[in-house]
């Protein structure tokens, strides 16, 4: 059985907002440092692969429905 684009964006999209809230707690005095940086980043990432998984099951559903 496969896994469900949507299902997966759930997955991805929760990982994003559990790296967002790590990287305001290791955030101690400033936004600027290496820690902090890099799980921005890496929560950005989830969260464009969210976005592009919920595009991704849209198409696939107006494909199913047009056929």
């Amino acid at each position: 059985m496969r896994t469900s684009p949507l299902f997966m964006a759930f997955l991805y999209f929760g990982m994003g907002l559990a790296f967002t809230y790590i990287a305001a707690q290791a955030a101690t005095e400033t936004i600027w440092n290496a820690t902090t940086i890099l799980l921005s980043i890496v929560a950005t990432f989830n969260i464009v692969v969210a976005v592009r998984l919920v595009k991704f099951h849209i198409k696939l559903k107006n494909s199913k429905k047009d056929k």
